[in-house]
């Protein structure tokens, strides 16, 4: 049957009519809003700190829930009027958590330490349940992670005895948390030579990258791919555990069978064979110009996230030969913080507002126990620092 054309032309231009906008009733787009997140590391389950409001001997369960009940008082908060992203507002949401690793302490038989199941089923009831955080769209704030060398020491073993000999379950549950595999891994079934835990996310314009441990010659062949697929207009941002000047340790024992030993001392973290001799207090000269010659290879990496040093700190990391200027910034540990093992008033972690209009990142520090005795005390803010994203380094 044939359709009378005369009959529906009418119809279509008032819709295509009606779809057009007036010159003088333009399209508005609402501008893309600022993401919020917590950076925070080092939870290390399993040990104690020496004194925690008022109390002695006080277990990681107990210091890491009391810093992720103060987490969950961050909407009621408004920011400082420091002049970084929104600067002076009340921080109403936040779409992540960043943790960068150690979520389980070694379990060195000579520290006491427990397993990395129980560490984990602890790290999940604190962070994972207990975290209130709500994004934009009234959802539970997402989760990122990476593992740290503890992590993964218990899944391949260490020098120092442990008991059990190895404990998979931290590594596994990691992967199970940001991979969502449809069969998921358990301590048995992890394989830590495949099941490597390397992974991006887009947010907000900025290319995020989370890496397992360091950007080593062997996480760089994944990152190569990984930013093939990016603009270089695009910002990128590493989120590792350890600091780009890498300790020499954690790399692969460069000696004999290349074993974990107590003679040799190297942890076999990274698979990168140490380069700068055959005892890990030579410092990684090599390594870190490796990195340093792949950060001119991509210029648009222009930040870069870690835990490890337990320190809250904002700093440029320049290289070995001072030819490279990365924006960095570290978290401090519940547990073992430089300054806050012994002032427990330094207890801190990282709040990050991200304009992805200005591409600028602002870094605040939250101190969260500034009055021991009365642990309902606001959270105070410290340091802050804002990172032009779009600015070469």
């Amino acid at each position: 049957m044939k359709m009378n054309i005369t009959f529906w032309l009418p119809v279509l231009t008032a819709v295509i009519v009606s779809g057009c906008n007036k010159k003088d009733d333009p399209v508005k787009e609402e501008p893309a809003a600022v993401v919020q997140f917590v950076f925070t590391s080092d939870a290390h389950y399993g040990i104690a700190r020496a004194s925690f409001q008022g109390a002695a001997n006080v277990d990681a369960h107990t210091v890491n829930a009391a810093m992720v009940a103060k987490m969950n008082t961050l909407p009621d908060l408004t920011l400082p009027d420091d002049g970084g992203v929104n600067a002076g507002k009340k921080i109403t949401n936040v779409d992540y958590v960043m943790e960068a690793g150690d979520i389980a302490n070694r379990m060195e038989v000579s520290a006491g330490v427990q397993t990395a199941a129980a560490s984990w089923a602890q790290f999940k009831t604190d962070y994972l349940q207990s975290l209130t955080l709500k994004n934009k769209d009234n959802q539970p704030a997402g989760f990122l992670m990476v593992p740290g060398n503890h992590d993964v020491s218990n899944t391949i073993g260490y020098y120092a005895k442990m008991q059990p000999l190895t404990d998979a379950s931290s590594m596994a549950e990691i992967y199970n948390l940001v991979f969502k595999p449809s069969l998921l891994k358990t301590a048995l079934t992890y394989n830590y030579n495949g099941d490597r835990i390397n992974y991006s996310r887009n947010i907000a314009g900025v290319h995020f990258c989370f890496i397992q441990m360091w950007p080593d010659s062997a996480v760089r062949v994944w990152l190569n791919t990984d930013l093939q697929s990016v603009q270089a207009a695009t910002p990128v941002v590493i989120v590792a555990h350890d600091q780009p000047a890498v300790v020499s340790n954690h790399f692969t024992n460069p000696n004999g069978n290349h074993s974990i030993n107590s003679t040799d001392k190297f942890d076999n973290v990274l698979d990168e064979y140490f380069k700068d001799g055959a005892a890990p207090s030579a410092a990684g000269i090599i390594e870190q110009r490796a990195f340093a010659a792949f950060l001119k290879q991509h210029i648009n990496i222009r930040a870069y996230l870690h835990g490890h040093v337990h320190e809250s700190k904002f700093y440029t990391w320049t290289g070995p030969d001072n030819d490279v200027s990365l924006n960095a910034a570290s978290a401090d540990s519940p547990m073992k913080g430089v300054a806050s093992a012994a002032d427990e008033t330094k207890l801190s972690f990282l709040f990050a507002a991200l304009d992805p209009a200005t591409m600028r990142l602002t870094l605040r520090e939250c101190f969260w126990n500034t009055v021991p005795a009365v642990p309902s005390t606001p959270v105070k803010w410290g340091n802050t620092v804002t990172i032009d994203l779009k600015k070469k380094g």
